[in-house]
């Protein structure tokens, strides 16, 4: 429908609801005295359009005067009387109303289906915030598959670097493995975008199928190609599969936009909660059967995910009526090649908006405290907290249960300060723990407090605020993401940061290999770079 089509409808009703409030002004007792039998009445009306009409003319443009018209034509319908005298406008405008009222009923009456669905779903809420039912169902599938998934992934955590001994593998080569990853997440992240935009669900079964495959094979390598390979396959997977998930969630929270917070942040929760199980039962696994049990963990999880899945629908629908209702002005040709390439979004379009460009900076100063987390916390835990490595697996599990403080706080402040505000204070508080780390481990503390207390108070610092800019990340991200490519599109920032592991780790450990630097001054440098992608963010 035509911008001008809309504006003749939207006249036309206006028209209506003006007339009424005309005809309540003639109710005057003058006018009532005028009115005692029907035929002075249609006198006193006739007059009143006669002097209307005069008064339009003298005070009003020609243009306004023709809609002055329109507007009293429309006063008594039924009867000639009080009709004006059609215009050349008049004439024209006969000759296109009934294509714009046969457009007008086919949008009104799918907007009123949608308004009816709606209100009916609203009467629906569910325990999860009060949400409708619609939204609620399908979300709690969701968490529920991942927080099997991720019981499985906490199982496998600690024992990469175990299984890479095992089988023979240098430090170097290990770090070939858990680089591996992440080089295909990079790679893969715009097509796995694309795809994921077409449907979710499809991306995310394809991608469980290939992470339950992958970790079953690299259950099996021996040496390490075939385990290079299993890794990049893990990548793979997980980059279809996340595809999907982030689009799915964003369309569940694009039902609920006051909510949008509060839902991403149990996601958070759901992923700390289970990893924080997963991680003392994977621990157990493989006291009793070996490393390669563990991977047969995500392989079983991965599988149960997969089935899980089936039952979830497809949520693509639920945003595409919003979209075209909100979009009815735009012609059909256009809407047409939209809906044949719903992902035509181009990331170098995108990184051109600065929001993106601050997004994208923000994702890879925060990765550089997560490469922190994987390749310099637990070595300065184990040598400074009692019980060595125990004692730093106590630290990660802690970090890790962090979240379901973290997720929550993350939500809420997003739905009432806004979610680029809530990653502005979350990237402050997070860089300010890692660049405490190494004043924390040179500070003497007292003797009724345990060693290592300033360093362990920093750590959960840093992994409570990473915990709560997660949800206000993602939200930040679904808001400004464009209409029909959102999976695309939230694909950039995550490939940005993900690119940070193919080089952090090792960046990481030269500082810490530098002779003279304070232990710990790899970490003061990832919250640094933490800082400078918080002053990006606020700068675009």
């Amino acid at each position: 429908m035509t911008l001008s089509s809309t504006h003749y409808h939207t006249t036309r009703h206006s028209t209506k609801a003006k007339t009424k409030k005309v005809s309540n002004d003639c109710t005057v007792p003058e006018m009532r005295s005028l009115a005692i039998s029907r035929k002075n009445g249609a006198v006193f009306c006739i007059v009143l359009f006669l002097f209307s009409s005069i008064c339009s003319h003298a005070f009003i443009p020609s243009t306004a005067a023709t809609e002055t018209r329109k507007r009293w034509s429309t006063i008594r319908p039924k009867r000639k009387l009080y009709a004006a005298l059609p215009t050349t406008e008049d004439k024209e405008t006969k000759k296109t109303s009934s294509t714009i009222l046969t457009q007008d009923v086919m949008i009104s009456d799918a907007g009123q289906k949608v308004s009816s669905s709606i209100m009916t779903e609203e009467k629906k809420s569910s325990f999860l915030f009060g949400m409708p039912e619609s939204t609620a169902k399908p979300l709690a599938l969701l968490l529920f598959s991942q927080f099997i998934l991720f019981i499985g992934v906490g199982a496998v955590i600690p024992t990469i670097p175990l299984y890479g001994k095992q089988i023979g593998l240098s430090s170097a080569a290990n770090g070939l493995v858990i680089s591996a990853p992440a080089l295909a997440l990079l790679l893969l992240a715009k097509p796995a975008g694309n795809y994921a935009d077409r449907a979710r669900k499809p991306a995310m079964l394809l991608g469980m199928a290939i992470i339950a495959i992958s970790d079953f094979g690299t259950s099996m390598a021996q040496s390490i190609i075939p385990l290079v390979i299993a890794r990049l396959g893990l990548g793979a997977g997980r980059c279809i599969s996340e595809s999907g998930e982030r689009g799915m969630l964003a369309d569940l929270a694009e039902t609920i936009p006051e909510l949008r917070g509060r839902a991403l942040s149990i996601q958070q929760v759901v992923v700390a909660l289970g990893i924080a199980i997963g991680a003392p039962a994977g621990g157990f696994v493989v006291e009793q059967y070996g490393p390669r049990a563990s991977f047969l963990c995500v392989t079983g999880a991965a599988s149960l995910a997969f089935l899980l899945y089936i039952f979830l629908p497809e949520t693509t629908s639920m945003t595409e009526g919003k979209r075209t209702l909100d979009s009815s002005i735009v012609s059909s040709e256009d809407a047409e090649q939209e809906e044949e390439n719903p992902s035509n979004i181009d990331w170098g379009e995108l990184i051109q908006d600065p929001k993106w460009r601050g997004l994208s900076l923000f994702e890879i100063g925060a990765r550089f405290g997560y490469a922190a987390k994987l390749a310099s916390i637990p070595v300065i835990a184990a040598s400074i907290l009692p019980g060595g490595a125990v004692g730093a697996g106590a630290l990660i599990s802690a970090a890790g249960l962090s979240g379901l403080i973290g997720g929550p706080m993350g939500g809420f402040l997003s739905d009432k300060l806004g979610s680029k505000q809530t990653m502005l204070l979350t990237g402050v508080t997070s860089g300010l723990g890692l660049i405490l780390i190494p004043f924390a481990i040179q500070m003497k503390t007292p003797e009724n407090i345990p060693d290592g207390a300033a360093f362990i108070a920093a750590v959960l610092l840093w992994s409570t605020s990473v915990a709560a800019q997660s949800p206000a990340s993602n939200a930040f991200a679904q808001e400004i993401s464009p209409p029909g490519s959102t999976a695309t599109a939230m694909a950039l920032p995550r490939a940005a940061g993900d690119s940070v592991y193919l080089v952090a780790p090792f960046l990481l450990g030269y500082i810490s290999d530098l002779a003279g630097v304070p232990n710990g001054t790899e970490c003061a440098f990832a919250g640094i770079c933490g800082f400078l992608g918080v002053l990006a963010l606020a700068g675009f």
